[in-house]
Parts: structure tokens; sequence; C-alpha cells
């Protein structure tokens, strides 16, 4: 049995889902973070992406959550995604991210970042130069050569390939014996700068390397795998965190390229990344917070107007389609969107962004309303991912 779906007014009634930006958690959409902590004591601006794509960015913005040093932040265009902006070229030229003004002195280079800070507020635990963190800083930019080696280059054989990811399962066995060397998760006696330096990257290959390899590097590594977890039950990282649907797909131009080895494994990877069943994938294993339906319908209702602005299909028609699965996602009551509409929908499904949207769960559960929606009415996709730039993501979409 299907049922009309609820109108704009009735679904927002059905949803009080909020966050304090400035002094909550961790959060994506903050613009001032406090901590508690007056606006006067502000001596730092990070200027980071709009999308929260940026790996040096979010290992910046990692580590002034965990020291909690209040800071603005001024979101800005990655090149790959649109135009970038004029502002932001007269006080960095090259246009690079993240960069940081500290008491008036710009600082560019995520690594001179973090040594700046701590020069002024102390280190996370051990500081960048620390005899302890330098030999992880080195392992860390070896883990991500070999990993660039076996994901950003095509092969002519398997054979080749089959040898490039062995150099990669080489490194990693270095990194669980490093990770083995301390009786807790961490890398160091405590989480420490040590793990924000490889938080950005490891997450980014844990997603690629499932997809497009059929490589499941959390599920294959015991100490990996205990780091997720603990880093998981950090709210710090779990606001900074994204998922394997929306690295997966940001990652190629950004890259260079990702290039697939065709095995059966990353086929069958490949299919449940972008098609679901998105619940139980490893990107994520925390319990589901009990408000993600509400947080996610909370983010639509928000951004509707834009959603429905950029989405190709008849604004009309994708309206009704949408609210169909809202309404499933709230209620579980069918509602059969219109005819034609499951393009449209897809195409939603598919340019969710996590953390930047909404976070982890929440974007599960909003793909799982669209994908089973739009199956009703049909099994047409929407247009492709594009993965020499990714223009259909230009924030100008979505500036107030």
């Amino acid at each position: 049995m299907t049922t009309h779906p609820l109108t704009w007014t009735e679904l927002e009634a059905l949803t009080d889902f909020e966050i304090d930006t400035v002094n909550g958690p961790t959060n994506a959409q903050a613009r001032l973070r406090l901590f508690g902590q007056n606006e006067s004591d502000v001596r730092v601006t990070l200027y980071r992406d709009n999308h929260a794509w940026c790996p040096y960015c979010q290992k910046v913005w990692l580590w002034l959550e965990e020291k909690q040093i209040p800071y603005r932040i001024k979101k800005v265009t990655m090149f790959c995604y649109g135009t970038k902006e004029s502002w932001y070229k007269r006080k960095v030229p090259s246009g690079m991210l993240p960069a940081l003004e500290l008491d008036g002195r710009m600082i560019t280079e995520s690594d001179d970042i973090l040594m700046a800070l701590e020069q002024v507020f102390g280190p996370n635990v051990f500081g960048m130069n620390d005899s302890k963190v330098l030999p992880l800083r080195q392992l860390e930019r070896l883990l991500f050569r070999a990993w660039c080696g076996w994901l950003c280059y095509p092969t002519r054989s398997q054979g080749q390939d089959q040898r490039n990811k062995e150099q990669f399962i080489g490194v990693v066995r270095k990194v669980e014996e490093a990770l083995g060397r301390t009786p807790g998760p961490y890398f160091l006696e405590e989480f420490s700068t040590a793990d924000v330096v490889f938080t950005p990257y490891v997450e980014r290959m844990n997603a690629s390397l499932y997809y497009y390899k059929g490589y499941s590097m959390r599920e294959e590594n015991p100490g990996l795998s205990a780091w997720f977890d603990a880093m998981e039950s950090r709210p710090t990282y779990r606001g900074t965190q994204s998922d394997f649907h929306t690295h997966v797909h940001d990652l190629p131009p950004q890259m260079g390229g990702c290039y697939e080895n065709g095995e059966p494994q990353a086929r069958i990877n490949q299919k449940r990344v972008d098609n679901g069943p998105w619940t139980g994938l490893p990107d994520v294993k925390y319990p589901e917070p009990e408000n993600s339906r509400a947080e996610a319908l909370q983010r639509v209702i928000k951004h509707r107007t834009n959603i429905i602005k950029v989405n190709p299909a008849d604004d009309q028609l994708f309206d009704e389609a949408l609210r169909c699965a809202l309404t499933y996602m709230m209620t579980g009551e069918i509602s059969t969107p219109p005819s034609g509409s499951d393009v449209a929908l897809r195409y939603l499904r598919d340019r969710i962004n996590v953390p930047r949207d909404l976070s982890i769960y929440a974007a599960k559960r909003l793909r799982e309303a669209l994908e089973e929606t739009a199956a009703l009415v049909g099994d047409r996709q929407g247009s492709p991912i594009p993965v020499q730039h990714r223009r259909d993501q230009d924030p100008v979409n979505f500036a107030s």
C-alpha cells in the first residue's frame, strides 16, 4: 500500500535536530569554534576547503579540535570543483590549502602550520619534531608513496598490479609493527600528533583501496582496525570523518586518477559503495546515533531549495520524489514517486557529501531512502560522476 508523501511542513515537524556549531561537537558546518571561551580569545583563522575533501586541511582541523584552540573558519573553493576566490588569491597567491592566519601572520603547508601552532599553544602531547614522532612522520610518507604507486598509475598487467600491492602491504606491515610497539591502540602511548598526521591519508587509503583494488585495509590489519576503532571513539575525529562513497569519488581529480584492477572483489565492493547497502561497510564501526535520520531530514530541509534547483530534473517532479524518499526515511511508509524520478533521486544519492553535508550515519540513511524510493519506479542511474573534475559540486550553487 502506498501513501501520499508528507508535505514539507509535515516533514519539518518530524525533526528537531540541531547542534551548537560554535561550542558543541566537532562539525563541518562551523564558521567559529570557541570551546566555551570568548570570541575575543580567537587568534587563529583556518582557511580550508568548502567540501572537507582536502586531507591536509583535515590534519590541521583535527589538531585544532583536539587542542580546543578557539578559531575562525573561512571556506575556500578547491580547484577541482570550482573557481578559486579572488579574495583568497590576494591572501595566498598560490591558492593552496590549507592556510592559517595566526596573530595576523599567514602560514601555508600543513606541517609548517602545526609547528607554528605548537610554538604558541604547545604540542599535542608530542610535538612534530619530537624524537618519537619524526620516524612515524617518515613512515606515514613512505605509506603515502606506496599507496600512490598502487592506486594512481595504470598497470599493463595483473602481475604489475600485484607487485604494487605487495610493495604497499610491505609498508603496511611496518605500520602494524609501529602500532604493536605500544600497549594501546594509538601510535604512541596515547593519542598524539602522530595520530593526527596519519589520519587523513589512512582514511582515504581505507576507502580507495576497498573500492578500486578490492583490498580492505581496516579489515585485514588488526593494528589498523584497533586504531580506527580508537579514533572513532573521539568526537573530534567523528566530526571530520568521511565515508567511502565521498572519498572514492572526490579523490580521482585530486590525485590525477585512481585506477581499478578489475578484481572480482573490487567489482563487488564498487557496486556496494555506489548502490548500497551502505550499512556495514568498513568505513565506520561506532554505534549509530539514534538521531541520524532526524539529522538527515534537518539538513535536507535546510538546503532543499538549492538541492531542487541544481538537480537536473523538473523542479516539481523532484520536489515530490524527494518528499517521498524523506517520508519513507522517517516513517517507513512507502510513497511511490513520479514516473521518471529515479534518475533525479539517484543524482542526489551520488552527491551527498560527508562530512560537509551531514555525518556518516545520517548520509547512509539518506542514501538508503533515496535508493529504495528510486527503485520503485526504475533502475536508471543519474549522470556519471566526473573523474577529471567535480564541477558538479561547485559551491557557488549553494552560496547564501
